[in-house]
Protein backbone atom coordinates (compact mmCIF):
# COMPACT_ATOMS: atom_id res chain seq x y z
CA UNK A 1 0.00 0.00 0.00
CA UNK A 2 0.94 3.14 -0.86
CA UNK A 3 1.71 6.28 1.43
CA UNK A 4 0.17 8.79 -0.57
CA UNK A 5 -3.67 8.45 -0.76
CA UNK A 6 -4.44 11.31 -2.84
CA UNK A 7 -5.72 8.36 -5.68
CA UNK A 8 -7.92 7.43 -2.72
CA UNK A 9 -8.99 10.69 -1.84
CA UNK A 10 -9.82 12.07 -5.35
CA UNK A 11 -11.83 8.75 -5.80
CA UNK A 12 -13.97 9.26 -3.08
CA UNK A 13 -14.29 12.63 -4.11
CA UNK A 14 -15.68 11.69 -7.48
CA UNK A 15 -17.54 9.41 -6.17
CA UNK A 16 -19.80 11.10 -3.47
CA UNK A 17 -20.37 13.75 -6.24
CA UNK A 18 -21.02 11.54 -8.90
CA UNK A 19 -22.64 9.18 -6.55
CA UNK A 20 -24.71 11.84 -5.50
CA UNK A 21 -26.15 12.83 -9.44
CA UNK A 22 -27.01 9.06 -9.93
CA UNK A 23 -28.83 8.41 -6.89
CA UNK A 24 -30.61 11.92 -7.51
CA UNK A 25 -31.32 10.69 -11.05
CA UNK A 26 -32.72 7.08 -10.28
CA UNK A 27 -34.92 9.00 -7.41
CA UNK A 28 -36.05 11.39 -9.88
CA UNK A 29 -36.79 8.34 -12.53
CA UNK A 30 -39.23 7.09 -9.28
CA UNK A 31 -41.18 10.41 -9.21
CA UNK A 32 -41.28 11.21 -13.03
CA UNK A 33 -45.09 11.94 -12.81
CA UNK A 34 -44.75 14.67 -10.50
CA UNK A 35 -41.87 16.15 -11.58
CA UNK A 36 -43.25 16.26 -15.40
CA UNK A 37 -45.89 18.46 -13.67
CA UNK A 38 -43.33 20.24 -12.00
CA UNK A 39 -41.27 21.29 -15.16
CA UNK A 40 -44.49 21.66 -17.26
CA UNK A 41 -46.18 24.09 -14.68
CA UNK A 42 -42.51 26.25 -14.97
CA UNK A 43 -43.26 26.66 -18.87
CA UNK A 44 -40.38 24.52 -20.32
CA UNK A 45 -41.56 22.68 -23.82
CA UNK A 46 -41.81 19.11 -23.94
CA UNK A 47 -41.80 18.61 -20.05
CA UNK A 48 -41.45 14.69 -19.95
CA UNK A 49 -38.26 14.74 -22.69
CA UNK A 50 -36.60 17.72 -20.74
CA UNK A 51 -36.67 15.64 -17.61
CA UNK A 52 -36.24 12.24 -19.47
CA UNK A 53 -32.61 14.05 -21.11
CA UNK A 54 -31.96 15.76 -17.46
CA UNK A 55 -32.18 12.05 -15.82
CA UNK A 56 -29.85 10.70 -18.22
CA UNK A 57 -27.46 13.40 -17.94
CA UNK A 58 -27.40 12.67 -14.02
CA UNK A 59 -26.66 9.16 -14.13
CA UNK A 60 -24.76 9.33 -16.93
CA UNK A 61 -22.18 12.16 -15.97
CA UNK A 62 -22.38 11.00 -12.70
CA UNK A 63 -21.20 7.34 -13.25
CA UNK A 64 -18.25 8.88 -15.69
CA UNK A 65 -16.93 10.74 -12.48
CA UNK A 66 -17.24 7.91 -10.07
CA UNK A 67 -15.26 6.24 -12.69
CA UNK A 68 -12.93 8.88 -13.00
CA UNK A 69 -13.85 8.46 -17.61
CA UNK A 70 -13.98 11.86 -19.23
CA UNK A 71 -14.28 13.70 -15.83
CA UNK A 72 -14.15 17.10 -17.14
CA UNK A 73 -16.84 16.95 -19.30
CA UNK A 74 -19.21 14.91 -17.16
CA UNK A 75 -18.42 17.64 -14.30
CA UNK A 76 -19.22 20.51 -17.00
CA UNK A 77 -22.23 18.42 -17.74
CA UNK A 78 -23.03 18.55 -14.27
CA UNK A 79 -22.74 22.29 -13.82
CA UNK A 80 -24.59 22.80 -16.79
CA UNK A 81 -27.57 20.68 -15.32
CA UNK A 82 -27.67 22.66 -11.93
CA UNK A 83 -27.47 25.76 -13.98
CA UNK A 84 -30.78 24.86 -15.39
CA UNK A 85 -32.55 22.81 -12.59
CA UNK A 86 -31.57 25.20 -9.59
CA UNK A 87 -33.78 28.25 -10.74
CA UNK A 88 -36.55 25.80 -11.35
CA UNK A 89 -36.73 23.31 -8.55
CA UNK A 90 -35.49 26.40 -5.83
CA UNK A 91 -37.42 29.20 -6.80
CA UNK A 92 -36.88 30.93 -3.31
CA UNK A 93 -38.69 34.24 -4.60
CA UNK A 94 -42.03 32.29 -4.96
CA UNK A 95 -42.01 31.42 -1.35
CA UNK A 96 -42.36 32.02 2.02
CA UNK A 97 -41.26 31.52 5.85
CA UNK A 98 -39.92 28.29 6.32
CA UNK A 99 -40.32 26.99 2.47
CA UNK A 100 -38.15 30.28 1.25
CA UNK A 101 -35.52 29.32 3.74
CA UNK A 102 -35.75 25.49 2.73
CA UNK A 103 -35.15 26.71 -1.23
CA UNK A 104 -32.32 29.30 -0.45
CA UNK A 105 -30.34 26.60 1.21
CA UNK A 106 -31.23 24.36 -2.19
CA UNK A 107 -29.59 26.88 -4.18
CA UNK A 108 -26.79 27.52 -1.63
CA UNK A 109 -26.15 23.57 -1.86
CA UNK A 110 -25.84 23.67 -5.85
CA UNK A 111 -23.86 26.53 -5.74
CA UNK A 112 -21.06 24.06 -3.62
CA UNK A 113 -21.53 21.19 -5.53
CA UNK A 114 -21.26 23.58 -8.91
CA UNK A 115 -17.89 24.95 -6.46
CA UNK A 116 -16.59 21.40 -6.30
CA UNK A 117 -17.39 20.42 -10.33
CA UNK A 118 -15.34 23.53 -11.10
CA UNK A 119 -12.28 22.18 -9.13
CA UNK A 120 -12.69 18.52 -10.58
CA UNK A 121 -12.54 20.47 -14.48
CA UNK A 122 -9.55 22.44 -13.32
CA UNK A 123 -8.04 19.55 -11.89
CA UNK A 124 -8.78 16.72 -14.91
CA UNK A 125 -5.86 15.57 -16.63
Amino acid sequence: MTTDISVEILFAGRLLLGGAFVFAGIRNILNAPLLTQLISARGVPQARLMLWLGIALQIAAGALLIAGIWTALAAAGLILFLLVATPMFHNFWDHQGLERAAKINGVVGNVALIGGFLVVVAGAQ
